[in-house]
C-alpha cells in the first residue's frame, strides 16, 4: 500500500520529535504529503464538565501557548507548510479521527511509552484510536531520555 497522506498526532513534549521523525521517513519513502496535529482538552472536559468559573481566558492563553509551541515544532521541519499543521479543540480521539477522515489520510503517526504524554491518548483511548479510525495507525515506542 501507497500511503498519501500522513498525520502525526503529537503531544509538543520534546519525546514527539521521534512520532514526526518517523511519519518523515515515512512520508519521504511514500512521496507522500506530512501534516501535524496537536489536540487540546477543553479545561471543562478535564474537570468533568462541572467547573464554577469562565475558563475561556485560561483556555485562549493555553491555546496561545500551544501555537507557539507547535509552530517551534514545525519550524524543524520544512516540509510542513502552515495548511498541513493543525491546533484544535476536543477529545483527541474524536479529533484526530474527524481530522483523518477531512484531510484524507491514509496513515495516523502517534506516540506510545504507557506513563506520560502520549500516553492519555494511548492510555484510556488506546482502543477507541485504534478500531475507530478511518485508517492504518502507527504508534512510534518513545523511549524515556536515560
Amino acid at each position: 500500500m501507497v500511503y498519501q497522506h500522513i498525520l502525526a498526532a503529537i503531544d509538543l513534549t520534546e519525546e514527539c520529535h521521534a512520532v514526526i521523525e518517523r511519519a518523515q521517513s515515512l512520508a519521504q519513502a511514500h512521496q507522500a504529503r506530512l501534516s501535524l496535529v496537536h489536540i487540546i482538552e477543553p479545561m471543562a472536559m478535564a474537570f468533568g464538565g462541572d467547573v464554577p468559573m469562565d475558563l475561556s481566558m485560561l483556555q485562549q492563553q493555553q491555546f496561545d501557548q500551544a501555537r507557539e509551541r507547535l509552530n517551534g515544532f514545525a519550524g524543524r521541519y520544512p516540509q510542513l507548510t502552515e495548511d498541513h499543521i493543525h491546533l484544535t479543540y476536543g477529545q483527541p480521539r474524536q479529533e484526530i479521527h474527524r481530522l483523518a477522515t477531512e484531510q484524507n489520510c491514509d496513515v495516523i503517526v502517534v506516540g506510545s511509552h504507557g506513563r506520560h504524554g502520549l500516553a492519555l491518548l494511548l492510555g484510556s483511548t488506546a482502543n477507541d484510536l485504534l478500531h475507530g479510525a478511518p485508517c492504518d495507525v502507527l504508534a512510534v515506542r518513545l523511549r524515556k531520555a536515560e
